[in-house]
């Protein structure tokens, strides 16, 4: 069916019609001359090729055809009308909802207490929460199944922003048990293999723990997360690297401070680049910034 020529202007005056009854009164409603709308509906009759309106000299009447035509219109016009509220203005600026997902060494540790901050500076926007790994999180930013995420650069990946939020620090988790010859930093990078404990391949957490080695060999002992390799160390298997923000006190395990730079992790939040509201995610890492100092104990804020 060819729509050319039928606006939504054209079905709000046959739906004020049949509401008022009266032309008069439609036109009256509309703000528009009785001779321009009663042009408008007869059109939309003769492409309708039926009459919607019987019209008598005391009122309008809807034809049996008319009144389905109405009910559709109607439904038409509604759904219309939500097509403006769901495009962002500066006073919602992610419209209903923004669907957020963080690489999952630092989503489940990270949302439960900046949740509270966001719904605050964004009241109304309904979060979409997620978590997995960096590739896949790239990968479902760039064909649009995601909004923003939060990850660990550096990354290989071109049509991507990111803007960083803050540093976090890694500890070393090790039996509660344990003394150190050495200092712990030197234990981490010196640790034998099967004693070094990592996340399966995927994770950037486990290319950074191997990173910060002197000998970095793969080691064979792995986990499917933060939380098994926990409870591995608690139970004696060995060591492994745990971000600050995922430092939870589990029995028969202790952190230990790891000092400098290198033994630490940069948080950044990530837009496609073509997506137009870089203002609006660049305002997000403000706010997250602005949040991280006083509600994320042992990270950081980066200067924008």
């Amino acid at each position: 069916m060819n729509l050319a020529g039928i606006s939504f202007r054209d079905l709000e005056y046959v739906v004020a019609v049949a509401t008022e009854q009266s032309f008069v009164k439609a036109a009256r409603q509309c703000a528009v001359s009785q001779p321009s709308l009663s042009a408008q509906v007869q059109k939309v009759e003769q492409w309708l090729g039926v009459r919607i309106f019987e019209r008598t000299s005391r009122k309008v009447i809807v034809t049996e055809a008319g009144r389905a035509f109405v009910k559709h219109a109607g439904r038409v016009l509604a759904e219309a009308r939500q097509l403006r509220a769901a495009v962002p203005s500066p006073d919602q600026p992610f419209g209903v909802e923004l669907r957020l997902s963080a690489i999952s060494t630092l989503g489940p540790y990270l949302f439960p207490r900046l949740l509270g901050s966001l719904r605050t500076a964004y009241p109304g926007l309904r979060f979409m929460l997620g978590e997995g790994m960096t590739e896949q999180l790239l990968a479902d930013l760039l064909a649009g199944e995601l909004d923003g995420i939060l990850i660990s650069p550096p990354f290989d990946e071109s049509g991507v922003v990111t803007s960083p939020l803050f540093n976090e620090p890694f500890l070393l988790a090790c039996p509660e048990t344990r003394a150190f010859a050495a200092s712990p930093e030197d234990v981490w990078t010196t640790l034998p293999g099967d004693e070094r404990l990592l996340l399966e391949t995927g994770h950037c957490l486990r290319h950074q723990a191997l990173d910060m080695c002197a000998t970095p060999s793969a080691s064979n002992r792995q986990g499917t997360s933060l939380e098994t390799l926990k409870y591995m160390v608690a139970a004696g298997e060995g060591c492994t690297i745990v971000p600050a923000l995922a430092a939870r006190e589990v029995e028969n395990l202790r952190y230990v401070e790891l000092r400098g730079e290198r033994f630490s992790r940069t948080i950044a939040l990530a837009w496609r680049a073509s997506d137009p509201r870089r203002a609006y995610f660049e305002a997000l890492a403000m706010n997250i910034r602005d949040s991280a100092g006083s509600i994320l104990p042992g990270v950081s804020p980066i200067a924008p």
